[in-house]
């Protein structure tokens, strides 16, 4: 089968198609045969090894999973023993973590980490699903437990999981600022955001307004300026550092440092976020997909060929929403 495959560190050129065996589903695992694929900042993370303190997970001079890749949807081609509750033929879709995989025209996953595509989602839209949609879903709904009538800011309302975040939180009743720049207001708007901050031209940590849950995607604030927005029961939740570029030992990770180690300390609740794949999510978003309630925003798409391109886009930060590849 063809796959992309990196053997060292570095930048999108370190990626390539090559041919490589077509994986052959153990006991409890299914064969999908990918459709399409979508593009996270975990996978440029994870190509370049950066910031460096990722390495002690991913591999320490290599990348331990040769093929890139975490979102995919596709068809189930074969199925291992002590498979229950899918079929060949199957139209599923899934969140490989940190096995990698996607970027491929075959992959094989646990049968725990897969759900039925939404019926009303293509391939391409439900392969952006995953891991934006858990993250967004884990960090309003678990870490930042938002209720109808509460006030929410989105720091990277237009990335694809702020622009699930934006509709989510619209969702459950919350009045909705979105932090964006000015070329992506229109889109906030669009999504449900009742307020929207352009970032070129104002500063969201010295607006008047409270907020009961600040959801910071960006990183590129200070949690003493995150913390100054927040009522005084409000939560701050971080998850990511989207301004991130690269070149140092910790980078997005430091601020999540300082926030674990704050949290005991101050009276706002800081969660700092850990999203890992999870079939329960995977189910939620199906939900709320097939309902009409969430609809993913796609970018641009690229052909298998051409990930290295894909992925140099997405980390000039052009990308607004997802970016998928196709199969």
């Amino acid at each position: 089968m063809k796959a992309i495959v990196q053997d060292r560190y570095g930048p999108p050129e370190t990626l390539s198609l090559a041919d490589v065996d077509t994986p052959v589903p153990a006991s409890g695992e299914v064969l999908v045969r990918v459709e399409a694929a979508a593009l996270n900042a975990y996978d440029w993370h994870a190509m370049r090894g950066d910031p460096r303190i990722a390495r002690l997970a991913l591999g320490r001079s290599a990348p331990r999973a040769r093929i890139r890749g975490r979102d995919f949807a596709g068809r189930v081609e074969a199925v291992g023993t002590d498979v229950r509750q899918v079929r060949p033929g199957d139209a599923v879709f899934g969140d490989l973590g940190d096995a990698n995989g996607a970027f491929a025209e075959y992959v094989c996953v646990p049968e725990a980490l897969v759900a039925p595509k939404p019926v009303n989602l293509t391939s391409r839209q439900a392969a952006a699903l995953p891991l934006a949609g858990t993250t967004a879903l884990m960090g309003l709904c678990d870490a930042g437990r938002i209720t109808s009538g509460q006030h929410v800011l989105i720091n990277g309302a237009s990335g694809g999981v702020g622009t699930l975040a934006v509709q989510l939180a619209t969702l459950h009743g919350a009045t909705v600022t979105a932090v964006c720049s000015t070329r992506n207001v229109d889109l906030a708007r669009s999504l449900g955001a009742d307020h929207v901050v352009d970032y070129t031209r104002d500063d969201f940590t010295r607006d008047s307004r409270r907020y009961d849950v600040v959801f910071d995607l960006v990183g590129n604030r200070s949690l003493t300026a995150l913390r100054r927005v927040l009522t005084p029961t409000g939560r701050v939740v971080l998850s990511g550092g989207g301004v991130y570029r690269g070149g140092s030992l910790l980078g997005p990770v430091g601020l999540i440092m300082r926030g674990r180690l704050l949290a005991p300390f101050v009276r706002h609740r800081v969660v700092v976020l850990a999203t890992a794949p999870d079939r329960r999510y995977l189910d939620t978003l199906r939900a709320h997909a097939e309902a009409g309630r969430i609809t993913p925003v796609i970018d641009r798409t690229y052909p298998l060929h051409e990930v290295p391109q894909a992925i140099r886009y997405l980390e000039g930060e052009h990308a607004r929403a997802k970016v998928v590849i196709t199969i």
